[in-house]
């Protein structure tokens, strides 16, 4: 039995803040200390979905589920990757020699979670996809914008889709954390609308929080974007809070009016 099978689920014994610090770089195998003991285990993955047409954008890709969120957002459907512990489906050799196999029928990799960002071994992982040749799409709520830089900077990431969850006046209740810090999600839609690496900005629309002036704020906010997408909130069992509701189409589509003269696409989704 491999040590990371021995060890499975030990991410979710840390805080997310407090791992080790993210890097760009592959890590040394000579390093010390805690960040030796990730880089000798396997990375846990909790889910795969083999393959999907509209995780990322343009591309048949397959689709890498990552357990632990900072968030707790109401209408996730993702609740099991976000409360955990979620026991692992696979783990990263198993996820590499799939797409060993799969060279030919993909070509893109899109990894989710949860939030991805928190995961101190994830460079290793991306970089280890990217030398088999899949571009590669992050999804992230972008509270952590160091990492996001630093994963952009190193080419690891080809394309990064960004949740913004509603107005910043409502945007901690809409993230299930009340008083929650801004400035990190700030930062990292600032550093998207720099273009290092393409991207999109997206919210899922819940009647419950969002109305008009959510797309009023939302648009100033995000001027100059290049794509942004309203997604309709879908219930299923397994979202966090129950009794949330969609808005109709032709609602949904008047909020995007209200982004349309900041935003060069404005498209929905799930509609």
């Amino acid at each position: 039995m491999s040590r990371r099978r021995e060890q499975r689920g030990i991410f979710m014994e840390f805080s997310p803040w407090d791992r080790p610090p993210l890097t760009a770089a592959r890590p040394d195998s000579t390093m010390g200390g805690e960040n030796a003991l990730w880089e000798e285990m396997d990375m846990d993955i909790q889910g795969l979905q083999k393959m999907t047409l509209l995780d990322y954008p343009g591309r048949v890709a397959c689709t890498v589920f990552l357990g632990g969120c900072d968030l707790r957002c109401p209408f996730c459907h993702n609740g099991g990757l976000v409360l955990g512990p979620m026991p692992a489906e696979l783990d990263s050799e198993e996820l590499l020699a799939f797409l060993r196999k799969r060279r030919g029928l993909l070509d893109g990799v899109c990894v989710t979670g949860g939030e991805p960002l928190l995961r101190p071994d994830l460079p290793e992982l991306l970089s280890q996809i990217k030398e088999l040749g899949y571009p590669v799409k992050l999804d992230t709520n972008g509270g952590r914008p160091a990492q996001l830089r630093a994963l952009a900077e190193a080419g690891l990431v080809d394309y990064v889709a960004m949740d913004v969850k509603n107005s910043p006046g409502r945007y901690g209740e809409t993230a299930g954390v009340p008083g929650l810090d801004l400035a990190p999600f700030r930062e990292s839609v600032s550093f998207l609308l720099q273009g290092t690496v393409d991207y999109e900005f997206r919210t899922t629309v819940v009647r419950e929080f969002h109305d008009a002036d959510s797309f009023k704020a939302i648009g100033p906010w995000i001027a100059g974007a290049k794509r942004y997408f309203l997604q309709s909130f879908v219930d299923r069992d397994t979202v966090l809070r129950e009794g949330l509701h969609p808005w109709d189409g032709e609602t949904l589509g008047s909020f995007a009016d209200l982004v349309r003269p900041y935003v060069e696409q404005v498209e929905l989704r799930g509609v």
